[in-house]
């Protein structure tokens, strides 16, 4: 991301309409007090779809063979298909193989990479949903996009024992931190997109952390009326960020909007310099 450094700087306004594709309920953060503004946010889903495509590695839950009933936790490596299905590349001696080839049912949970601080306060998501063999027809796309995925797989692709599975979704739940949670269709994930800004969201989060404590602190006092003697940036996307914020009354979640859509890195520098600026006068 282009360094935020001079927040002072004149920039130009860029102004770009807002999708209409986007949610509007209430949010209640734990412990924010008042209801904040029902300001424009993405969905659930459009979270869920940018939150799992960018992880590689999640813990599936299948049903234990041994103890009937239980669930069985195991890492699993993944890639997703164009329609968001995880793909699972595993080996028949594996336990989690042998519970999937007796009952299909079964969980993916994703958490968000590299999430600083609390971990509760980090995005997450469980997809839940019936994992089987990839038929034929499927196997020559889904082989190259596991592997450009998981490139050290190559070694053992071809081995007669390891075989494609695909997750086809049933449900997924989703929790973005503190007080934001909810169930998203099967159908709404895999008709969403991924946010524009998910490959350089981590390094616009690691950067305003870094660098810009005090204007977070001063983006709170002027959008949510937050007095904060510490903020961390905890999340990021074309319509606003989320802030953790340390407060005299406790620790506090707030989303904040931007003025106007961003879609690439440097639009989102100009508009917190704008936001800021508004700030200070």
């Amino acid at each position: 991301m282009h360094c935020l450094a001079s927040l002072d700087t004149m920039v130009r306004k860029v102004k770009k309409p807002m999708s209409s594709n986007e949610t509007t309920a209430p949010r209640q953060h734990a412990s924010s007090g008042p209801a904040l503004p029902q300001l424009a946010e993405p969905s659930h889903a459009k979270r869920s779809r940018t939150l799992i495509s960018l992880a590689s590695v999640g813990t599936l839950s299948t049903l234990s063979r041994k103890h009937q009933g239980f669930p069985f936790g195991s890492l699993m490596p993944f890639a997703l298909d164009p329609a968001g299905r995880p793909l699972f590349l595993i080996s028949n001696m594996a336990m989690h193989t042998q519970n999937l080839k007796a009952d299909p049912r079964c969980s993916l949970f994703v958490g968000q990479a590299n999430a600083d601080g609390d971990p509760l306060g980090a995005a997450r998501a469980t997809l839940i949903g019936l994992a089987e063999p990839v038929p034929a027809s499927d196997l020559a796309s889904v082989r190259e996009v596991y592997l450009a995925c998981h490139e050290n797989s190559r070694y053992w692709v071809d081995f007669s024992d390891f075989s494609f599975f695909r997750l086809q979704p049933v449900d997924l739940y989703y929790v973005g931190g503190f007080g934001v949670m909810g169930w998203v269709e099967a159908s709404d994930y895999q008709d969403a997109a991924p946010d524009p800004l998910a490959g350089a969201a981590p390094g616009i989060l690691a950067h305003m952390n870094a660098d810009h404590i005090n204007s977070m602190i001063l983006l709170a006092r002027f959008h949510a009326g937050i007095e904060a003697t510490e903020a961390t940036m905890t999340s990021v996307d074309r319509l606003g960020f989320t802030l953790r914020l340390k407060t005299n009354e406790g620790m506090k979640g707030v989303r904040i909007n931007f003025t106007h859509e961003v879609a690439i890195p440097m639009e989102t520098r100009t508009v917190l310099v704008e936001m800021v600026r508004q700030a200070r006068r």
